[in-house]
């Protein structure tokens, strides 16, 4: 009886430090598996939050919005450039010029040429960029020019609207559109028209792309007016031809 008796109490204590026996088979099995328990118990308990085939298609499908994005960035590149030797392979009364400034107070209204009257550059020659018509120089020096812009408050330009057959006035508002003025009360213009300038011009070359119709307020009084958005980026032209007569 008296060892029964002090056989139970050690048994009792062996019981009690069960935890302590775990952690000692578990840093043994560590020791012994260079860790690769772990990792695998990781791996094991990590895995509902591995990508699946929904958070994979969403990866795909970023990846090939970034690309098209790419893409699209090369073709406006591309075709700006294509616009740039468009006006380099103009007939020759056409002269290539930068812009070399441009007041920030007036933006719509004018920008200054990196060419002047030793050039041949004379006030009144039209300015075109890609895209079409944006201005006529308005002042020379001998290596640089003025061009008032389509958009200036003070520009006048009789153009011609072909589907409809109608000359109208493009005025400027010193804003990014200007306003198509018509004498008729009926004109039948509706958005969407283009404007290139007269085929009766003299003051510049006939049938320029100009921009297109916005919008038509067909309640103005005496006769409506249009909206219009030039076709050449006038706020975004480095590089312009002015057709020198």
């Amino acid at each position: 009886m008296p060892g029964r008796i002090l056989r139970v109490p050690v048994l009792r204590k062996v019981a009690e430090a069960w935890p302590w026996w775990l952690l000692l088979l578990a840093l043994v099995g560590v020791r012994l598996s260079k860790g690769a328990g772990f990792a695998d118990a990781y791996a094991l308990l990590s895995r509902p939050f591995w990508p699946g085939s929904a958070q994979s298609e969403w990866l795909r499908s970023a990846q090939q919005l970034e690309q098209q994005a790419s893409l699209q960035q090369l073709a406006r590149d591309n075709q700006r450039l294509r616009g740039l030797l468009a006006l380099d392979r103009g007939a020759g009364a056409r002269l290539s010029a930068p812009v070399i400034s441009r007041e920030e107070g007036g933006w719509w209204q004018q920008l200054e040429l990196g060419k002047g009257s030793l050039d041949g550059v004379k006030a009144g020659d039209p300015v075109l960029a890609p895209g079409g018509l944006i201005g006529r120089v308005s002042s020379v020096t001998p290596s640089t020019a003025r061009v008032q812009l389509l958009t200036d408050s003070g520009s006048r330009l009789g153009v011609w609207v072909a589907r409809v057959q109608r000359h109208g006035l493009l005025v400027g508002q010193g804003t990014a559109r200007p306003r198509l003025q018509f004498l008729e009360k009926d004109t039948g213009v509706r958005p969407g028209d283009v404007i290139t300038t007269s085929p009766a011009s003299t003051l510049v070359p006939p049938n320029l792309l100009v921009g297109v119709v916005q919008s038509v307020n067909e309640n103005l009084a005496p006769a409506p007016d249009a909206a219009v958005q030039l076709s050449a980026p006038v706020d975004a032209v480095d590089w312009v031809q002015v057709v020198t007569r």
